[in-house]
């Protein structure tokens, strides 16, 4: 791929806004579509206290971004609450992702009184049922649905996060009806990037995942809520199309641009779906790997982009998905539990173009 440590590479950049965090890879869920392949152990190097308290002090080095704390499930960590009071002294706006599991109402008060701002917890259905068995535990509806309500009552902002694993409107718009009913305002409406456990996942057929897309985007736009299409970047291209706008959003795909995420042992990569290694926290400062990393540096030029994204003229708003480009093209089938990738030894090409838009650029033919 090219990719190799050089001072060329070194450029003035953004800080970053958001950085996920795989603070823990336990988890008491069995999600199909685990990008982690979280479970009962932690790895043999996951980040110590001490060592996560370090990460937060080089963060704050380069910039003040949301840090969310994931997983795994976050709640599992034992020091959770001193990670975010550390962070939350530091400076740093502290959310979490979690599956709502243990969020009691004790749980939800020591939360909020160590700093955190916000929680998003995942809710697929309104259908208990269904919930439970995408997730694996029975129970697991009843314990998200608590999770929001305990939030709340602390005074923790909620986001509900919905993984739409067929592309139907009306379940969606059931999720958020219910989140209405709660209290709840804002939703990422997440479409599965085939890695991990999920990587077995009969993907959704593009038309209809562009369809779903834009019924999402002309049915919400007026509500007052926030509702934001996730890991699907063509929304910004969608949108424009139908003549939506909305001032908060950013790029369609952020990976390494203003986001990244931190595994569990310390390793950086663009996003949670991409498994390429820009380096490790614990041989390199998170200010060298933001500022320095070639693969950032890719992803950062959209003239690198090959392809329909490199031909398109939203390739600076939408830029693909990175994530479905590099496992499109990837020469050997690995699952992310066999390890990440480091950039020289990287089996796809995350500049390549992203299989799950169905959009031709104007003037494109297979032969470009």
């Amino acid at each position: 791929m090219g990719l190799e440590w050089n001072d060329t590479v070194k450029r003035a950049t953004d800080p970053p806004r958001l950085i996920s965090w795989n603070i823990t890879l336990r988890c008491p869920l069995k999600c199909p579509h685990c990008y982690v392949d979280a479970g009962a152990a932690e790895p043999d190097d996951l980040l110590s206290t001490v060592e996560a308290e370090g990460v937060i002090d080089q963060i704050c080095e380069v910039g003040s971004p949301i840090l969310i704390l994931s997983g795994g499930e976050p709640l599992l960590r034992p020091d959770i609450l001193r990670i975010i009071r550390y962070g939350t002294g530091r400076g740093l706006r502290m959310v979490m992702g979690t599956s709502g599991y243990g969020l009691d109402p004790q749980m939800a008060q020591d939360l909020n009184e160590a700093g955190l701002k916000a929680a998003a917890i995942s809710i697929d259905s309104t259908d208990p049922s269904v919930h439970d068995a995408f997730r694996g535990v029975e129970g697991a509806w009843e314990q998200a649905v608590a999770a929001i309500r305990n939030c709340r009552d602390a005074g923790i902002g909620v986001q509900i996060n919905m993984t739409v694993m067929r592309p139907s409107m009306h379940e969606v718009d059931a999720v958020i009806r219910m989140g209405r009913e709660m209290g709840v305002t804002d939703y990422h409406i997440f479409f599965p990037v085939h890695t991990g456990r999920g990587e077995e996942i009969a993907p959704l057929n593009p038309p209809e995942y562009e369809s779903l897309i834009a019924e999402i985007l002309r049915i919400y736009e007026k509500t007052g809520l926030s509702v934001r299409p996730t890991c699907a970047p063509q929304f910004r291209r969608i949108a424009d199309e139908y003549g939506i706008s909305d001032g908060g959003w950013g790029r369609g795909c952020l990976a390494g641009i203003s986001y990244c995420r931190i595994y569990a042992t310390g390793e950086v990569t663009p996003c949670p779906y991409l498994p390429v290694s820009a380096g490790n926290l614990r041989e390199m400062t998170f200010s060298d790997i933001w500022t320095g990393s070639p693969l950032f540096a890719r992803l950062r030029d959209p003239d690198q982009l090959t392809g329909r994204c490199g031909a398109c003229m939203y390739k600076t708003v939408c830029g693909g998905c990175r994530a479905r480009a590099y496992a499109g093209t990837r020469s050997v089938s690995t699952r992310w539990c066999d390890g990440l990738r480091h950039p020289e030894a990287a089996d796809g090409d995350p500049t390549s173009e992203d299989p799950w838009c169905p959009y031709i650029p104007a003037g494109w033919s297979d032969t470009d």
